[in-house]
């Protein structure tokens, strides 16, 4: 799908929200009841937020969280089956006729050293995949969406008179290293359980402020790839360099020649962000080495874009080699991310009309695409999935509106000063997600 497309599924999604009158007919305000029980139910979802926030635990680790999870999905008469994907929960709510709607929350977190100051905040330290010991908290907002997940599948299972079809609530692991959906797709998500006409998420954000739930029809959130690069040298004394091939030099001149395959190669209408996050090689200041590694992440939109980039990558680096008389041809390894999620005009605009009367219009927005990367894009792409992916504004208001003035830029997702405005933020998660159930599970009449 090409880039310059997302326009035309803006305008598309815009003029159905404006005329489309049959696509979400049944789309009311959320019931009254639905509004009593949340409020009654608040002070038991935020014990489980901060009980999320000041226990995290990292991909395919979360073994704990999923339980938590599970617990409180039984509780509520679902039918769970844990381990999919590693520590993946599933669970089944089966109620009469009707599409299969799967609403999914990440359960991992970051190896952050949190710096929020709450009296909930995160102390967790624990060993990664490589054996080092690092902290861990929930730098991404995902204890908090864990914790509406758990709100909106009790107000659906408390009021089942009011939808009919299948709600199917999935606990993923490992968003953060985008390899939690694969590994549920590769267990048999979409085959041992029932295969979802429509796949919903939701994620915090820092742009707007609390409570305002965020759309943005077509590509939405870029692709990701890894490509580790690494330029073979001839070390020696860096007393002189003339008799070695210098691979830091190399390197150096690699960073700024990826660059131009951005400025110089690339349409500015097809946007790519070549980040080169680490560059190791050498031991000491007077010995020049014999090789040096680079590690880059690749975003991007249109699949054509994301072939041609990468190869561009190889072929700069080879070139660099090339140039400056290298022993051999660098290696460069490519590992393969996620690809962009792409939401569904027709279902957002389906969606869009279901918030509005939810939460109001007021604490609807369009938002711009972002370059950030969501492994939730796996799900839509499964045939005869439709997927939308809503963010939701967690910051105050009046904050975000002092912070604007000043032109100081608030601590955003990732940050170890992240700590999203919960009530109103989770309120309208919770909000969003069961009118959007709602309306996709209205009773036929």
């Amino acid at each position: 799908m090409s880039f310059s497309r997302t326009f035309r599924h803006t305008i598309l999604a815009a003029s159905l929200l404006a005329g489309l009158s049959q696509v979400g007919a049944h789309a009311a305000s959320l019931p009254a009841p639905f509004d009593t029980q949340l409020a009654a139910d608040f002070p038991k979802l935020e014990a489980f937020y901060r009980d999320l926030h000041a226990n995290p635990e990292l991909g395919f680790a979360e073994h704990k969280t999923a339980a938590k999870l599970a617990e409180r999905a039984k509780a509520l008469g679902f039918e769970v089956t844990t381990g999919v994907g590693g520590t993946g929960v599933v669970a089944i709510l089966k109620n009469g006729p009707g599409p299969t709607v799967m609403l999914r929350t990440e359960m991992d977190a970051l190896p952050v050293l949190e710096k929020t100051g709450l009296p909930f905040a995160s102390k967790v330290t624990t060993k990664n995949a490589a054996g080092d010991t690092v902290p861990v908290a929930h730098a991404c907002g995902h204890d908090l969406h864990m914790a509406a997940w758990y709100g909106t599948a009790k107000l659906m299972a408390e009021n089942r008179k009011a939808w009919s079809g299948t709600l199917m609530l999935i606990g993923q692991p490992s968003e953060e290293a985008l390899t939690g959906a694969a590994a549920m797709l590769k267990d048999g998500l979409f085959t041992r359980f029932p295969k979802p006409d429509y796949a919903l998420s939701m994620h915090d954000d820092a742009s707007m402020a609390s409570g305002t739930v965020m759309w943005h029809a077509g590509p939405f959130r870029a692709s990701a790839d890894t490509v580790t690069i690494t330029m073979f040298g001839q070390g020696g004394h860096g007393a002189v360099p003339h008799e070695t091939r210098d691979p830091v030099v190399m390197a150096a001149r690699l960073v700024m020649a990826l660059q131009t395959l951005i400025s110089r190669e690339n349409n500015p209408l097809d946007p790519v962000v070549i980040t080169v996050g680490s560059i190791q090689g050498g031991t000491q200041a007077n010995i020049v080495p014999d090789q040096v590694k680079l590690a880059l992440t690749v975003r991007t939109f249109r699949p054509e874009v994301r072939q041609r980039v990468l190869a561009s990558i190889a072929r700069e680096a080879k070139g660099e080699a090339l140039a400056a008389g290298a022993p051999k041809e660098p290696l460069v390894e490519v590992k393969t991310g996620t690809d962009s999620v792409v939401n569904d005009p027709q279902l957002v605009a389906r969606a869009v009309k279901a918030v509005e009367q939810a939460v109001g219009p007021d604490f609807v927005k369009e938002m711009p695409a972002k370059m950030t990367s969501e492994d939730f894009a796996m799900y839509g792409q499964q045939p005869g999935v439709k997927a939308l992916l809503l963010h939701v504004g967690a910051v105050d208001a009046g904050r975000l509106e002092a912070a604007k003035k000043a032109g100081k830029p608030l601590p955003g997702t990732h940050s170890p000063q992240w700590a999203p405005d919960l009530k109103p933020t989770l309120t309208n998660t919770i909000k969003a997600e069961t009118a959007i159930l709602l309306d996709l599970m209205a009773p036929q009449r």
